[in-house]
């Protein structure tokens, strides 16, 4: 696997596997790589012959007071991670690569309607630092296909979108949760929880699940759902940000007659804000 960190040399490699007739995957990260990430690579490798990767801390999507400064940089760790999940080539900036003339002045780009709500409600501005990181990263790569995570869903709703109204041509993949044992949707910022918080993390996910099912046993009162879901949170020591029913596709508050929920819910742990989802096909049967 090789690593460079210039535009002109990301292109150059990625132009040479294109000759060769090679299909070419991304996968797009900011580092500190866990068993999660390892799967979005494995998923790329297996669906094409070149896998790209990026590790960019991206600061445009930071917003004040979260942990952009704080937030692990592992690169020697993560260049392995990489390389024994099948990666070809690397792809790690710096901040001023990505943004030469710096980001006062970078053109934005803004997925209306899917980017509001729930994490674009929590963190303004968010969801525009990736959708116009993500595009400049496409547009420097020219993938034909690219893999993120599930655990995101709220983000990976606003890259289709992005790539469907761009008229980008480049698959979207999206990889189910990696989880631990107990259940906690596996990320990066775990750890920042103590040992405490971190026994108690696996409650948000727990959480979803009670709501799915009480939803496939015939509820559909989803407002007491979500505030009895909401009190479970707080016993477990969470400090609730959101729990939402949603249409799986559109994002949009869930009606009673939807077949196709997607239960979110982001909550915190100290001063660790943690994410997590579970989708609901009310079509099939039930576990």
């Amino acid at each position: 696997m090789n690593t460079v960190k210039t535009v002109r040399e990301l292109r150059a490699a990625v132009a040479r596997a294109r000759g060769e007739g090679k299909r070419i995957a991304f996968v797009p990260t900011m580092g500190n790589l866990h068993s999660g990430h390892a799967a979005l690579v494995t998923k790329a490798a297996q669906r094409a012959d070149f896998v790209v990767a990026s590790i960019f801390v991206n600061p445009l999507q930071f917003g004040a007071g979260e942990d952009l400064d704080k937030y692990p940089r592992t690169l020697a760790a993560d260049q392995e991670t990489l390389l024994q999940a099948g990666c070809h080539l690397l792809f790690a900036p710096t901040v001023e690569e990505m943004y030469p003339d710096g980001m006062t002045v970078q053109t934005r780009v803004s997925v209306p309607q899917l980017s509001e709500g729930l994490c674009g409600a929590s963190r303004p501005g968010h969801f525009e630092g990736v959708a116009t990181v993500v595009s400049k990263l496409f547009n420097m790569v020219q993938p034909d296909l690219a893999v993120f995570g599930e655990k995101d869903y709220q983000q990976l709703a606003v890259i289709r979108a992005m790539v469907r109204d761009l008229n980008m041509p480049i698959q979207i993949i999206g990889e189910p949760t990696v989880r631990a044992e107990d259940g906690l949707a596996l990320s990066s910022r775990n750890g920042y929880l103590n040992a405490e918080q971190r026994a108690a993390a696996p409650a948000l996910y727990q959480a979803l699940g009670q709501l799915a099912d009480g939803i496939r046993r015939g509820r559909r009162d989803f407002a007491a759902l979500l505030d009895e879901g909401q009190a479970k949170l707080v016993a477990a020591g969470f400090r609730p940000d959101y729990l939402e029913v949603r249409h799986a596709l559109t994002l949009k508050p869930a009606q009673p007659d939807d077949r196709d929920l997607v239960i979110l819910g982001a909550a915190y742990q100290g001063s660790t804000r943690l994410i997590d989802n579970l989708c609901l096909h009310l079509d099939e049967p039930s576990a």
